[in-house]
């Protein structure tokens, strides 16, 4: 896949506050400061489409990018865990996260975020029960692939599926850093699009 164009459409902090279309989502999800805004501005070959911080959970609303024209839609989610208003403000983005991922009629496929050099932890293996809880197909975007060297790469990525249990094939190392991966993430979503998953009905 070729990626001609991407912009920015809105942030939203309420469900009822989302644009409603046929535009099919893909959502990124994943602990706070993980990644998972630096890969959508990879995906998009552009350096400031979503905005990055160094510091942890800073991201408090759900971000909507439309690439190729609204051929589809990349959905950026707060991380959870550490967040830098406290417990408070955890919990509120963590209902965010659960009613996008229960209610959005368009999300069609997740990819959840896991740091290559680490064993998932409890948030990571909650997520990952809830996603297979909802049925919503993901595969698992293993970040920090420069870190880890190549000969060990595919002993991690073994060690990742045995917590997502996915299969390797929906296991895709990836580096924002040094641009790594992108192509394979891009042949990814042209697969989740060919699909042709039909519409989720609401809960």
């Amino acid at each position: 896949m070729r990626i001609t164009d991407a912009r920015f459409v809105t942030s939203v902090a309420d469900l009822n506050d989302y644009p409603r279309s046929d535009v099919p989502e893909i959502t990124f999800l994943g602990r706070s400061n993980v990644g998972k805004s630096s890969l959508i501005n990879l995906i998009a070959g552009q350096k400031n489409l979503a905005r990055t911080s160094s510091s942890p959970g800073r991201t408090r609303l759900v971000n909507l990018f439309d690439f190729n024209g609204g051929a589809f839609r990349l959905v950026d989610l707060p991380g959870y865990g550490f967040q830098a208003g406290g417990k408070q403000d955890a919990a509120k983005w963590s209902a965010l996260i659960e009613r996008y991922l229960e209610y959005r009629m368009e999300l069609r496929h997740a990819f959840l975020l896991l740091d290559i050099r680490r064993v998932p932890s409890e948030l990571d293996r909650h997520m990952i029960s809830y996603l297979n809880y909802l049925r919503i197909p993901f595969s698992v975007l293993a970040t920090k692939s420069d870190q880890v060297p190549k000969t060990r790469i595919r002993d991690r990525l073994l060690a990742l599926d045995t917590v997502a249990g996915v299969g390797l094939d929906n296991i895709l190392p990836v580096s924002a850093l040094k641009g790594t991966g992108r192509e394979a993430v891009l042949d990814k979503i042209e697969a989740i699009l060919a699909a042709g998953s039909p519409p989720r009905t609401e809960a």
